[in-house]
């Protein structure tokens, strides 16, 4: 298992915002993470009824990111592509609020398709092999500007 210590210096998450916690798996098209941060106080995309299921695309958003900068430093890139989320697609949820009490959630990405200038993946979260959320997600790499 990737601790999240080896994985948050490759992405702009920081602090709370980084709501995976480990990655238990990957490998070129594929990632499973994991994350108990839906049941923590200090998780930012909570409310006051807890965590809204629409708030799972974030997860998935974030294993995608940790998936291709674990695929670039494995490439052997030395440079962290920044990345920026534009379309979410079919995205299903099962219920509307997370439980905080169901342990921890299991969050997948498939990567479709990448390249110089993006990426498209599928996700879904799971808690305790329930299906919560599903989707598909692209991301576009920005050029730098002088």
């Amino acid at each position: 298992m990737l601790d999240k210590t080896e994985f948050a210096p490759l992405i702009p998450h920081a602090g709370s915002m980084c709501l995976l916690d480990g990655v238990l798996a990957w490998d070129a098209t594929t990632i499973h993470a994991v994350s108990e941060s839906h049941a923590r106080a200090d998780n930012p995309l909570r409310g006051p009824d807890g965590l809204h299921a629409v708030h799972l695309a974030e997860y998935g958003a974030q294993a995608m990111a940790v998936h291709g900068a674990l695929h670039d430093r494995a490439q052997g890139a030395t440079a962290v592509k920044p990345g920026r989320l534009v379309s979410l697609r079919d995205v299903q949820l099962t219920d509307e609020y997370v439980d905080i009490l169901g342990g921890q959630l299991d969050v997948h990405a498939e990567c479709l398709h990448a390249d110089d200038s993006g990426a498209q993946y599928t996700f879904r979260v799971e808690q305790a092999g329930r299906l919560l959320a599903s989707g598909r997600a692209a991301v576009i790499h920005p050029r730098a500007t002088r």
